[in-house]
Order: C-alpha cells, then sequence, then structure tokens
C-alpha cells in the first residue's frame, strides 16, 4: 500500500505535507530521514487526527536530519492552503507542539498566526543567563575584530539568534552556519539568520536553519528578525522580510501576536511506500 504526499513550497521554503488523518500510520526521526532521501524537503508537515474539538488536525514537524522542530510558517501556511482547498473555513486551527495555530485567507496569500515571541534567557534556551536578550555576548573571529559579534535571540516556537549586518552576501553562512548552530551557547542548537535592515519597514535575511541547513526561506527566522528588528528599534512592528526565495509581511501585534503572510506554490504529488513507516516502527 502507497501513501500519498503533496510536495510545496513557502517562498522557496521545500514543504512535504503528509496527511495521516485516520491513518495508522507514524512518522518517526528514522521515517523521515528515509522520506527526506526520496522526496527532499526542509520540513516535513505531519498531519494526524486532532486532538482537540475546535481544531483540523494535530501536527508534527521534522526536519530532513529527522530531528523535530515545534515552528514552521512556510510549512503551516502550505498545510492552510491544501486545508483550504479541500473546503476547510477561514479562519482555521491546527495545533502543534508550540501550540494552537490560526491560519486564514489572504487573498491569493494565507497568513498564519505564529503565537508570542519569547525573549527570556531560559526560554530560548540559552546555556547561562543574560538579563537582556537584545544583544548576548557571542562572537565569531578575533576578539578586536570579530567576524560576527552581539546576536538578537529569541523563540518563535523554536530558538533563533540574529546577527546585524550591512550585507548578507558578505558572509559564507553555509561555513559558518554549522559551527553557530551547535554553539554551546545554544543547548538545543539554534536557528542563524543574518539580518540587514534597508528600510525602517523592511529586511533583508539570509538563514542557516537548524536541523536544514542553509534554506531559501525560513518563516520563523523571518519573524524572529522582525520582532528582535523592532525590539531593538531597527524598525517599526509591521515589516516586509526579503529571503531569497521572496518576500514575508511579519505584523507584530498590538496584542504581542506574530502574523505572517506570504504565498504558497503547489509543486507535485506522490506516493510513499508503507514500509518506510513499518521498517521505522521496526
Amino acid at each position: 500500500m502507497s501513501i500519498p504526499y503533496v510536495k510545496m513550497n513557502g517562498i522557496g521554503n521545500e514543504i512535504v505535507v503528509l496527511d495521516l488523518r485516520g491513518r495508522p500510520e507514524t512518522v518517526t526521526a528514522e521515517a523521515a530521514r528515509a522520506i527526506g532521501t526520496r522526496e527532499p524537503f526542509d520540513q516535513l508537515m505531519v498531519l494526524y487526527a486532532p486532538r482537540r474539538a475546535d481544531t483540523l488536525a494535530f501536527m508534527r514537524i521534522f526536519n530532513i536530519d529527522g530531528s523535530e522542530s515545534f515552528a514552521c510558517g512556510n510549512g503551516t501556511r502550505c498545510v492552510g492552503r491544501r486545508l483550504f482547498e479541500a473546503g476547510a473555513p477561514s479562519p482555521c486551527f491546527v495545533e502543534s507542539r508550540a501550540g494552537l495555530l490560526r491560519i486564514e485567507k489572504a487573498g491569493e496569500l494565507v497568513t498564519v498566526d505564529m503565537g508570542e515571541p519569547r525573549f527570556a534567557w531560559n526560554d530560548i534556551p540559552l546555556a547561562e543567563p543574560f538579563a537582556d536578550t537584545r544583544a548576548i555576548e557571542l562572537q565569531i573571529g578575533p576578539i578586536d575584530d570579530p567576524i560576527l559579534h552581539s546576536p538578537s535571540v529569541a523563540n518563535i516556537g523554536n530558538p533563533h539568534a540574529i546577527f546585524w549586518v550591512d550585507d548578507v552576501a558578505a558572509y559564507d553562512l553555509s561555513a559558518i552556519g554549522p559551527m553557530l548552530e551547535n554553539h554551546p551557547i545554544f543547548p538545543e542548537r539554534a536557528n542563524i539568520s543574518l539580518a540587514h535592515v534597508t528600510a525602517p519597514d523592511a529586511l533583508t535575511l539570509k538563514v542557516w536553519e537548524r536541523g536544514a541547513g542553509l534554506t531559501r526561506a525560513c518563516g520563523s527566522a523571518a519573524c524572529a528578525a522582525a520582532v528582535s528588528a523592532a525590539r531593538t528599534r531597527r524598525t517599526g512592528r509591521k515589516v516586509r522580510v526579503t529571503l531569497p526565495g521572496g518576500d514575508l509581511v511579519i505584523d507584530w501585534t498590538a496584542e504581542n501576536r506574530i502574523l505572517m503572510t506570504g504565498a504558497t506554490e503547489f509543486e507535485h504529488d506522490g506516493l510513499l511506500p508503507a514500509d518506510i513507516f513499518a521498517s521505522a516502527a521496526a
């Protein structure tokens, strides 16, 4: 028996949506890695039967290395588009390990409420206390002339560090990203972003994503950069974030919610052999 999936992308963030509602199969880290060898992805969005009456699904998120993420805004927007195409009302709700996610249509685009940002050092989490997480003591390179230093940090369902630079293309993030992702200051690893403020309402962003590597887009990183830019008075609370794959509009509302809006794209569908799940279970 084969199990259908859908390949999509959210402004270049490669997403596989696997709907297991009403099915007995489950996805483990081993199964996620096996799926990734057949259909490469940045994130795998797995839908299970809802656990709450006010939601359409319970969702788990896997990176291609098999690690689990609590948040993926672009993937959630892709899931939302599939739900709307199947007749779901707008807005609708799905549950993830990060909590309840509200998804709604925005014309041809999709908006997801990413929830409230967290800034306390132990919520990110960091390995040691920092009273002010708008800029923590972390640098790479010589002490008197570091390559990067003083990132802002935030948790948007997963940990993020944002380094403020004048040109995101001036750094080889594929070389420094792995070292920073696994730096001891981040006990659960971290997503690493380079951010350039181009206007009071605009950022350019490049992201090394925890468990996925260099990606064309990362929704939660865009949210982390946007709220950190506002928090450090670099921008206002609503900004357009430009990533290699396209643009996202991030609105950090007065109610402390982060709304992310952007495009989604269907690529193709396919079938997965059931033995991927059977071997993982074994």
